[in-house]
């Protein structure tokens, strides 16, 4: 099963030539949930040949113009279009009010049911599950009410060694052995061992998107032990004042965070305008933390089973 995090734009406050507002697609199996949404989102999923119909969910970090911009152009073309699957939309407050009113003064009437979730940007909560995965809120520490999203996958069924089956077992015992389950008779005796018939089950997989806030080492718990991790890096170290004024962080900062997380990867992204040229950020972040990647625009992030 695929799980991808593809990068559709990179750039803070304002965008540059190369650089977008901030988006990302993060793509579990068959689904694609749509991270942020700044201007010029559905610009860039055509150019990478993503499919917007397909979308099944998207997460809005917080209500500054550069993360969710792109939303009510990319909510009316799937209109135009004729989507008819039904659409959850996760936001903070005010979000639900600005698009009333965009489709209210439009005259827009969706065509698609547009299911809103209003998130509790301050605590760490679930706001999605379904047979696959988990969906959590991570706090940030902004300007204004901000949250991360931590995906997870479930825990996955061990696979059977057929060969190793006994011919009488049921096909709702082989549900349970595929869970890590014994099967016992009704006297409670053992008549198969769930891992002399089993193998491991494929590992499940993490991702943390940690949007616009300050350095925060209180994310920590949250974080430990991820696949992939994206966190903010507005700025370089020698600005680390200014990103503290404006509720930021530097690359370096970032990359201490991974450090103390241990996670697999780091992925840092928001770049100020001023830095026409990364190097200086993914050279900082990289002393700290080797295992640190840019979010550029068209980067493909692939986390094997």
């Amino acid at each position: 099963m695929d799980f991808e995090l593809r990068i559709l734009g990179s750039s803070s406050a304002t965008p540059s030539a190369n650089r977008h507002h901030t988006a990302q697609i993060l793509t579990i199996g068959n689904q694609y949930h749509l991270i942020d949404c700044g201007e010029g989102t559905q610009m860039q999923l055509m150019l990478y040949k993503i499919k917007h119909q397909r979308i099944s969910s998207i997460y809005i970090s917080h209500l500054h113009g550069d993360h969710y911009f792109g939303l009510p152009g990319l909510l009316s073309t799937m209109h135009l279009q004729g989507r008819q699957a039904p659409l959850h939309l996760f936001g903070p407050p005010g979000l639900s009010e600005i698009l009333s009113l965009q489709l209210k003064y439009s005259g827009t009437n969706l065509c698609y049911k547009l299911v809103f979730h209003e998130l509790d940007t301050s605590s760490y909560k679930k706001i999605f599950e379904d047979k696959q995965i988990t969906v959590h809120t991570v706090p940030m520490e902004h300007r204004i009410p901000c949250c991360g999203f931590l995906f997870r996958e479930k825990q996955k069924p061990r696979p059977l060694i057929k060969d190793k089956l006994p011919a009488f077992l049921t096909p709702p015992q082989l549900v349970r052995l595929k869970w890590g389950e014994d099967i016992q008779d009704e006297q409670g005796n053992v008549l198969v061992q769930n891992h002399e018939v089993t193998m491991e089950p494929k590992r499940s997989r993490s991702y943390a998107y940690c949007s616009d806030s300050r350095y925060k080492p209180d994310l920590l718990p949250y974080l430990c032990n991820l696949d992939l991790l994206y966190h903010e890096a507005t700025f370089t170290n020698e600005l680390r004042e200014r990103a503290e004024y404006t509720f930021h962080s530097t690359a370096r900062q970032a990359a201490e965070l991974a450090a103390a997380a241990q996670v697999n990867q780091l992925i840092i992204g928001h770049f100020s305008v001023r830095y026409k040229d990364l190097t200086p950020l993914l050279e900082e972040a990289k002393e700290v933390f080797p295992q640190t990647n840019l979010a550029t625009e068209g980067s493909v992030f692939n986390v094997q089973e």
